[in-house]
């Protein structure tokens, strides 16, 4: 089966009111009044860079469980989300974003643990101790933020450095710490339940009338990295690759082809038995997480379906 048929790469949409678009890495924003449209394409990235071929299901199952997760914590923190009117698109308040994503981590896995192997202890200000394994859990889980890049690459950054720069002031960088540990705790809990270990993620956060809100997706195979726990306990500590359900086997296979995102280096090919195999990786992940069967959306028209349901929602 060609993937092609089943996904959906991109939008170029044109609303009633719009007055805006921003075509990100993964989803397409349209601004219409104080709303924003959030379409999660079938788009995916890795080291900073769009690949050529567009995953089926995968913004399904990116929107449904960020809505799922929004849902679940919005006695944590307020977030943006108001409706999501179609399997891919979510709506919600605009806020202006901080320009640094929260990330936290419980273990030492992912760019962390490539950054310790070549010799680092300081990652974002926090210091790691030297003769930790790989994938070891931390005495407490560490918060290690990036810069929100418009363009090219994330940079880590230090609690220091964003708060003397003035990217966020210190009272508020405080009330982000305060929410990305109680999330992350809420995310852990949650996993937990599934059988889970929620390893790392990150969060992005905005203001709206002087009130903080979380926005964007939360807890999604793209944002976070999840350990299954039976796995876990078995495999720590052996010289063998940790099951993990996330999009860390994508990079692990442009690594494999020789692609990280570096100047000179050439994208792999994805031949279609690859593509479906992230597609039933980011729907097995779904269940897993939420313990519900996936419900496959219509794609034979999926753009037209797209347009429509939200053209039908704000119509009201």
């Amino acid at each position: 089966m060609n993937p092609e048929t089943y996904s959906l790469p991109g939008t170029d949409f044109e609303f009633s009111g719009q007055t805006a678009v921003y075509h990100g890495k993964v989803r397409d924003v349209y601004t219409i009044g104080e709303k924003l449209v959030m379409v999660a394409t079938d788009r995916i990235s890795a080291f900073d860079h769009i690949l050529p071929r567009a995953i089926p299901y995968k913004g399904q199952v990116l929107n449904q469980l960020a809505v799922h997760f929004l849902q679940a914590t919005k006695d944590i923190v307020p977030n943006w989300l108001m409706a999501s009117p179609d399997a891919n698109v979510s709506v919600g308040k605009a806020a202006e974003p901080f320009k640094v994503e929260m990330v936290i981590r419980g273990f030492l896995t992912g760019h962390a643990l490539r950054e310790y192997n070549e010799g680092k202890r300081v990652l974002c200000g926090v210091d790691l101790p030297d003769g930790l394994l790989p994938n070891q859990k931390f005495d407490h889980p560490i918060i290690t933020p990036t810069t929100k890049a418009s363009e090219g690459h994330d940079e880590d950054i230090s609690k220091k450095n964003i708060i003397n720069s003035g990217i966020v002031s210190a009272e508020d960088y405080e009330i982000l710490e305060k929410y990305t540990h109680a999330l992350f705790q809420r995310g852990s809990e949650m996993a937990a339940e599934r059988g889970l270990i929620l390893v790392d993620t990150k969060y992005e956060f905005g203001k709206i009338n002087g009130e903080i809100i979380l926005i964007d997706e939360i807890h999604t195979p793209d944002s976070s990295r999840y350990f299954l726990a039976e796995d876990y306990h078995r495999d720590f500590g052996k010289d063998v690759p940790m099951n993990q359900l996330s999009k860390e086997f994508v990079r692990e296979w442009l690594i494999t082809n020789g692609f990280q995102g570096k100047d000179g280096q050439k994208m792999p090919e994805m031949p279609d038995d690859f593509v479906w195999s992230v597609s039933n990786r980011y729907i097995d992940l779904y269940e897993k997480v939420t313990g519900k069967p996936f419900d496959k959306a219509d794609t034979s028209q999926i753009k037209e379906r797209v347009k429509n349901n939200i053209e039908q929602y704000l119509r009201g």
